[in-house]
């Protein structure tokens, strides 16, 4: 079983300061993130969103150290992470748990092997203790019984529920999540979600979603960064997007968030 962590004294697990970030070269360069600047507060739940191409997934590699910027700062803590050399860069990443959009099971691998595996490459833990670890979070997360399964026998929401399992074994302080609900239902996506909600608020650690799901991913999030062609915007709340005046943030709540959208003009009666 997990317990909660302590509070820390900051209150911003990780900060993007000035980030820029192209590809390409001279002619053919695009620039995905320009001059980009916001935090991700500690102990909740942050919502990357935004269209195809808009740098999603780049942020998501900024933070772990599998892509440098540019210019400007990727702050974890007080850690400027393209400062940090191989060594640095490995001991920080101990500090994350990640979900990937397929789960990334190892096939020849059964459920108890595919969740004790960080435990086994990163800790110097008994056999004993792995196993009491692996056995308690499989209880945790409603897996009891699925242990000597292999991923070809689980269902898209089992397959979820091993992946987060795994990432959460080193107890680590942010866990990220690329498109965590890819190939689920409506059903199936909503209880993802509750147990991601759960999970979160019981241990306590940051959670940084990137996530197509929009608007259902929303009712996860304490703070929003919307991404667009190199801007950012940072919402508390999904009503903020939905009363915001810029043209591209209001086409992006029309046509994401349907009949949640409410146009201002209809909600004053003029139209």
């Amino acid at each position: 079983m997990f317990e909660a962590k302590s509070s820390s004294t900051s209150e911003t697990a990780i900060e993007f300061d000035q980030v820029c970030k192209s590809f390409g070269v001279r002619r053919h360069k695009h620039t995905v993130l320009d001059r980009i600047s916001f935090s991700i507060p500690r102990g909740r739940t942050t919502v990357i969103a935004g269209g195809s191409g808009q740098g999603k997934s780049v942020t998501l590699k900024l933070i772990l150290g599998l892509l440098y910027p540019d210019s400007g700062r990727v702050l974890v803590g007080d850690v400027n992470v393209p400062s940090l050399n191989k060594r640095q860069l490995r001991k920080l990443r101990t500090r994350f748990g990640v979900l990937f959009q397929g789960s990334a099971l190892f096939d020849s691998l059964t459920v108890f092997e595919n969740i004790a595996l960080p435990l086994r490459e990163r800790t110097k833990s008994s056999e004993e203790e792995i196993r009491h670890k692996v056995m308690g979070t499989l209880e945790q997360l409603e897996l009891s019984g699925h242990e000597e399964k292999y991923p070809a026998q689980l269902s898209g929401g089992m397959k979820k529920r091993v992946g987060l399992a795994r990432a959460l074994q080193l107890e680590p302080e942010i866990v990220l999540f690329d498109e965590p609900t890819t190939g689920l239902d409506p059903v199936m996506t909503g209880e993802i979600y509750q147990l991601f909600a759960l999970m979160q608020k019981q241990l306590g650690y940051t959670a940084v979603i990137v996530s197509h799901d929009i608007p259902g991913v929303f009712d996860l999030a304490d703070r929003i960064v919307l991404l667009n062609k190199g801007e950012v915007d940072v919402f508390n709340d999904s009503s903020e997007i939905v009363r915001s005046e810029k043209p591209y943030i209001r086409e992006f709540a029309e046509m994401t968030m349907g009949e949640l959208f409410v146009h201002p003009e209809k909600e004053s009666g003029t139209l």
